[in-house]
């Protein structure tokens, strides 16, 4: 468990830096301002390099950056955050994929473990095999291209 107010039961607000100090004067919920997450779109676009980069370019690094933005500081992803990530941000690559042998391992082996972490590299892989077996790959596969 992260220890967060969810996972914890825990509903006091304690003020920052300073978990568990009862002995200071406590804070309400609303005198702690989380960060804003910054949108993907406006992350990609102060990436300078990107700004002549190819739609492929663009792509991989929409992609890098929704990881990023759920890992963790080490950059890494519990097996169970790469599931949900997955199923959250890949949906419709996944869906109607359940009976497919290859799915079905690549749940499997997110399922196992859950609290193991997985790198970019081997959430990169996860995501480009269930793109590869996806009834969405043939649709997309057989768009027209031309007038």
């Amino acid at each position: 468990m992260c220890g967060c107010t969810s996972s914890t039961g825990n509903r006091k607000s304690y003020p920052r830096n300073q978990p568990g100090d009862t002995s200071t004067k406590q804070t309400t919920k609303t005198s702690i301002r989380m960060p804003k997450h910054i949108p993907i779109s406006k992350q990609l676009a102060s990436i300078k390099a990107l700004g002549k980069g190819s739609d492929l370019e663009k792509a991989i690094a929409t992609a890098a950056l929704v990881y990023d933005n759920a890992a963790d500081i080490d950059g890494k992803l519990s097996k169970s955050d790469a599931k949900q990530l997955l199923q959250s941000q890949f949906m419709h690559f996944m869906q109607g994929q359940e009976t497919k042998p290859k799915y079905q391992e690549i749940i499997s082996a997110l399922d196992e473990n859950k609290e193991d972490q997985i790198c970019f590299e081997d959430f990169m892989i996860q995501l480009l095999s269930l793109t590869l077996m996806s009834d969405l790959r043939q649709e997309i596969q057989n768009v027209r291209k031309t007038k």
